[in-house]
């Protein structure tokens, strides 16, 4: 008897253990988010030499790594075979967090295509604010009259071949610069005294949607399965009895 009851409470124990492991997607750990774009999109970062513009087209998202207070983001073509960016993002917080995809945008003078400011993941308050070289942030900040994120130390813009790992020097040396921001007055400032209007929000519809499947199935059908167990453990010991 008593040691059916301990194999029964073992046995709903284990079930409970299942239960509350967290599971992980691979879409939720590097963010993949497929993107469409009606319009040529003019973006920071490292990229492909003859690829600072992107023509309008489909193009996947990811974060390469990831550090408490800085991500590197790529941007592949649409069948992910080609690497066309490696951007420097630093973490952008928003009030209104939506189930889609979000891109915002910084201006540019007439007939320039939009730059690229910020990706924000389905469900996340957290998004990535991509920094930009210091020329072009002080451009992009007087044109758009908001703060602008540059690196301090300049870094290479273009590249023969794209960079695969997190370990490749570029991309070391994107983890490690120091990042400030310019005022549209021109003034350069730390991070910590941005405070950023909040960005007129365009929403770009995901060519496929992350998978985000609910668990609750699963733990139903677990909990019926340990409630299940425990009957019959029960009969089986009352039989001996």
């Amino acid at each position: 008897m008593k040691f059916i009851g301990t194999v029964t409470t073992l046995f709903c124990l284990g079930l409970a253990g299942m239960l509350a492991a967290p599971s992980a997607h691979a879409d939720e750990w590097n963010r993949k988010t497929v993107v469409t774009f009606s319009e040529p999109i003019a973006i920071p970062g490292v990229h492909l030499r003859g690829w600072g513009v992107l023509p309008a087209g489909t193009y996947v998202f990811k974060i390469l790594d990831s550090q408490s207070d800085r991500h590197i983001v790529q941007i592949f073509n649409q069948d992910e075979t080609t690497i066309y960016a490696t951007i420097l993002a630093i973490p952008n917080y928003r009030l209104d967090v939506t189930d889609k995809t979000v891109i915002t945008f910084r201006e540019r003078p007439a007939g320039e295509p939009e730059a690229l400011r910020a990706w924000f993941y389905p469900g996340a308050n957290w998004g990535e604010e991509f920094v930009y070289p210091k020329a072009r942030a002080m451009e992009l900040a007087k044109i758009a009259k908001t703060p602008v994120l540059f690196s301090t130390v300049e870094v290479t813009t273009e590249v023969a071949e794209p960079m695969k790992s997190a370990d490749e020097p570029i991309v070391v040396q994107l983890q490690q610069v120091p990042v400030k921001a310019f005022q549209p007055t021109g003034e350069e400032v730390e991070l910590a005294q941005v405070v950023a209007p909040k960005a007129a929000e365009r929403e770009v519809a995901p060519a496929t949607l992350p998978t985000t499947a609910s668990s609750f199935p699963l733990i139903g059908l677990l909990g019926l399965l340990a409630l299940g167990g425990a009957f019959l453990l029960r009969a089986v010991s009352s039989k001996m009895a």
